[in-house]
């Protein structure tokens, strides 16, 4: 990437681990209905041209999953298996890259900020190694001797840890089999380079315990309204946001016949009903009618231009997914989502407990604020098709405008 002096990085992100102290795989839990996973794929995106994700048969599926949903169907994603120690799971994915910069990452960071991305894969770009750490502000005492240590020395090893690849894999190959490393800056020292430190920060903790649980959904929440907040004062501050950004609106609507034995699936959600709606992939219309209204804002075609039902890849696929691909699809054009509407059109049955979890979901897949995206129902007083429980009709509409 051109920031990069146009060296080519690759996010090396290590989601393999036995997440023995937690009790359960802390990979698949979810944060706001995000892996750990998809939340760190979603902070490297803007710094890496490739990314390598070490998993285990257990976080395979995940990986896969998150990717699709953070980088889209053209992410330049591999996935390896880990060995059965650290050390051997990053020297799987070393050698499955030929990039210039790596950055290795541990999942259970997964509150990484960019700042500390950037600051870590520079460090790498001009001195070979980039260590992001942050100062010992604890005192430390040496149980042995019973003494405090000196602490203005000592910096607490985070993740990532970017490298020139060549640095990194030269000193893989040159370790001793025998001994277990603890992180990779251990490894490059060993084979005799110097280490530099950048940038950490305190947030970037690490999901170990089920007391650090609290923590990150605290911090998550929190990166996401600054995240929110900043785009709403950058809008408002601009003196001819109008003429910069000019608005453009765009119209959905799905159908779809209601068949029994299928599960009923709006917005992403699962809403037990004896019927369920019949279609190629999950016959999400809510998703599919928000699409629509999405691609034609941007005069971008319709999903079935993009999804055809001919295409065997978009069997049974969660509509969300494509939900994602469109935003991600639209942001690659130059565009920017507003805010999205949509109104259920059904007889039965009763939606309106699951109309928040509809929106949670759907502004995730869309990439859009909570409060920017709406759901609404209504009932056709028993006339037509759907008045009669023979069907479903969704109508959207979408907001978007030029970057």
């Amino acid at each position: 990437m051109g920031k990069f002096d146009n060296k080519r990085v690759c996010a090396i992100l290590l989601a393999a681990g036995g997440s023995t102290r937690m009790g359960e795989n802390k990979m698949l839990m979810r944060f706001s209905g995000k892996t750990p996973i998809e939340l760190c794929l979603e902070a490297f995106r803007e710094h890496a041209d490739e990314f390598v994700i070490v998993v285990s048969p257990s976080t395979a599926e995940a990986a896969q999953e998150a990717a699709q949903r953070a980088l889209g169907e053209g992410g330049a994603v591999k996935l390896v298996y880990g060995g059965e120690r650290r050390q051997d799971s990053v020297y799987n994915a070393l050698v499955s890259t030929e990039a210039d910069i790596v950055s290795i990452h541990d999942c259970a960071r997964c509150c990484v900020s960019q700042d500390v991305i950037e600051k870590s894969i520079f460090s790498a770009v001009e001195y070979g190694s980039g260590i992001a750490s942050v100062k010992v502000v604890d005192t430390l005492r040496s149980a042995a001797e019973q003494q405090i240590v000196d602490r203005d020395s000592l910096l607490a090893a985070q993740t990532p840890q970017s490298f020139s690849r060549s640095g990194i894999l030269s000193a893989y190959e040159k370790i001793d089999g025998g001994i277990t490393y603890t992180d990779d800056a251990a490894i490059f020292k060993s084979a005799g380079n110097e280490l530099h430190f950048s940038e950490g920060d305190r947030a970037n903790i690490k999901l170990t315990g089920r007391e650090d649980i609290i923590i990150m959904k605290a911090l998550l929440e929190q990166l996401r309204q600054d995240a929110s907040e900043k785009t709403n004062a950058e809008m408002k501050n601009s003196a001819c946001a109008h003429d910069l950004m000019p608005f453009r609106i765009g119209f959905g609507e799905d159908t779809h016949r209601l068949k029994e034995g299928r599960a009923l699936i709006l917005g992403g959600v699962h809403v037990p009903y004896e019927f369920g709606l019949d279609g190629h992939s999950d016959a999400d219309a809510l998703a599919h009618a928000l699409i629509d209204a999405v691609l034609g804002a941007c005069a971008l075609g319709d999903i079935g231009m993009h999804f055809p039902d001919s295409d065997q890849r978009y069997k049974g696929i969660d509509s969300l997914l494509l939900a994602s691909h469109t935003a991600a699809l639209v942001r690659e054009r130059g565009f920017e989502i507003g805010n999205l509407d949509a109104t259920v059109i059904a007889q039965r049955p009763k939606l309106g407990a699951y109309r928040d979890e509809m929106r949670k979901r759907l502004a995730e897949a869309f990439g859009v604020d909570f409060s920017r995206m709406s759901v609404k129902f209504t009932t056709p007083e028993h006339t037509g098709p759907e008045g009669r429980g023979e069907s479903m009709t969704v109508r959207a509409a979408a907001l978007v405008f030029e970057k």
